[in-house]
């Protein structure tokens, strides 16, 4: 007999098929104040291809088949080699042909490169984010081995330049493309980098590119197949910075085993190893004792990414659940009908307008090294902003998932793995205490900060009474920051910076109505519907 038990109906379609970039108005407005127009139909084309149900699918089939360690070969011999799903392969072969990993250290880069390839990298994290690990150490990477990389080496600069991934294990003078990695924890210190234990000694003389031998481990050991890494460990002079390449110039394999692959609970589709040194060879990169001022050259711009990524995972947790909301209906209504789920989203929304133009302002002044203002600007908010948007996307998907219910709990949905995917931006290249002490450290020791923020914070004053109220409350906190006010300070530094570029650039009722929200401590009115309605039309690309 055929049963028939129910049928099938008010159950929504995933997100699929739609282009990242032209659906997201905040972010094509704030790329057109900063002045990079000019890489629109490329960012068009990326978000097309990238919100396909192709390239969706990779990203779900990395985190199903995560990375898998190769320690011997048949034979018994070391490998030390990881093995991955094809589909992350095909992944990196989209960030490397989009440079996401180098587009502002070619000689030919337009303005603005900085800002573009910030864009680039928030449509790539919307649907994988464990590829943007070795593309963001890359990036922070190439600026440090052009200036300081050991003449033996030079020969790799053109691989790094490249738009090639290559996955070949082989020498980096014969690749097309190439990847770095990072190792600075070690089991008894984590944060306290002071305290490695790893030491390198010279293997003939001491100095910059000079040769060293290197005995020890690290605890974290980012993405141990890159082709080399940028390591930490102690001299005589000091702690010091190494370039210590995977292969050695002679094609042999140098002295890295790699003991194990850590289980994270997200990023599952990029390896994370634990590693020992048995004499590695390294080469020092600037003076003995000078590592930790080397090695954050690259922490300041990837922490930046980490920004950058935690706002892709909120922005595409935000565009799945608004996607359900017009689709589902309840009680004879479209969910994004009902008052309540309307505000919600709205306010999801209103919250995405702020920390596009700000994180695109924050990228004009990485763009800008050479201007005291912006290096100010950049050096001060970088921290406070991968505090406080790393630390808001966990909640931020949290009520996403809610908007689908019981479905969007279930691995059939992005949102789990969205959400697994949030925390290693608040814990990766320092947690939030670590970010809001630099602040801290920034305002005690730049005597530039005092008159940038006064310039910044005072070309809007007058506009808008709760951004006046909270800009003089945080005048009296700076004149003594207090570590224990730290989380407090750092969160506000960057709600006032935002608020700049809310009040300069969004329609006066939103800009009135994110500063309500997000400055004014009495509560929080309920959105009007034409406020909900506007925000998320451009939301949705309109």
């Amino acid at each position: 007999m055929h049963w028939k038990t129910h049928t099938v109906f008010n159950q929504p379609r995933p997100l699929s098929n739609s282009n990242l970039f032209l659906s997201d108005t905040p972010l094509r407005e704030a790329l057109g104040r900063e002045g990079v127009e000019w890489d629109n139909a490329l960012l068009a084309s990326v978000g097309q291809q990238l919100g396909s149900a192709e390239s969706l699918e990779l990203g779900r089939l990395a985190n199903a088949h995560p990375p898998e360690l190769l320690r011997y070969d048949p034979c018994g011999e070391r490998l030390d080699d990881v093995r991955f799903h094809p589909a992350w392969h095909l992944l990196m072969q989209g960030l490397c042909a989009n440079r996401v990993h180098n587009l502002c250290w070619q000689k030919e880069a337009l303005p603005g490169a900085f800002i573009a390839r910030a864009a680039r990298f928030i449509l790539h994290a919307q649907v994988e984010a464990g590829t943007l690990c070795p593309i963001t150490m890359t990036f922070g990477a190439i600026p440090l081995l052009q200036q300081a990389l050991p003449t033996v080496w030079q020969n790799w600069l053109p691989a790094l330049l490249s738009d090639r991934y290559d996955a070949h294990l082989q020498p980096g003078d014969r690749k097309q493309g190439l990847l770095i990695g990072m190792g600075m924890t070690e089991k008894q210190g984590g944060t306290d980098i002071l305290s490695n234990t790893t030491y390198a000694e010279p293997l003939s003389s001491r100095g910059n590119g000079e040769i060293y031998r290197i005995t020890g481990h690290k605890w974290f050991f980012s993405v141990p197949q890159s082709d080399a890494h940028v390591i930490l460990a102690q001299t005589k002079g000091g702690l010091s910075c190494f370039f210590l390449p995977r292969l050695l110039p002679d094609g042999t394999r140098n002295a890295v085993h790699i003991e194990r692959l850590k289980e994270k609970l997200g990023n599952r589709s990029n390896a994370s190893g634990e590693v020992e040194f048995l004499d590695a060879s390294g080469w020092l990169l600037g003076d003995e004792g000078d590592g930790v001022r080397q090695i954050l050259k690259m922490g300041g711009i990837t922490r930046f990414d980490c920004a950058l990524g935690s706002h892709g995972l909120m922005r595409r947790a935000f565009s799945v659940a608004l996607y359900h909301a017009h689709q589902r209906q309840v009680m004879g209504k479209n969910l994004v009908d009902q008052p309540l789920m309307r505000h919600v989203l709205a306010m999801q929304a209103l919250q995405l307008e702020g920390q596009t133009a700000f994180l695109m302002r924050l990228a004009r002044a990485w763009s800008q090294p050479h201007d005291e203002y912006e290096r100010t600007f950049s050096r001060l908010f970088t921290p406070a902003a991968k505090y406080t948007l790393c630390k808001a996307g966990t909640p931020f998907v949290a009520e996403s998932m809610e908007v689908l219910g019981g479905i969007g709990y279930c691995e059939e949905s992005e949102l789990p793995r969205l959400f697994r995917e949030m925390p290693v931006n608040s814990i990766w290249e320092g947690s939030g205490n670590v970010m809001c002490l630099d602040v801290i450290r920034v305002l005690n020791r730049q005597s530039a900060v005092p008159e940038m923020l006064h310039r910044e914070f005072d070309a809007v004053k007058g506009q808008n009474r709760h951004f006046d109220s909270r800009w003089r409350q945080l005048k009296l906190r700076l004149r003594q920051p207090l570590e224990g006010q730290a989380r407090e300070i750092a969160e506000m530094l960057v709600r006032l910076a935002t608020a700049v570029q809310v009040l300069t650039s969004l329609e006066p009722p939103l800009a009135d109505a994110w500063c309500r929200h997000q400055l004014d401590s009495r509560g929080v009115p309920t959105l009007s519907w034409d406020v909900s309605e506007r925000l998320l039309l451009r939301a949705s690309g309109g």
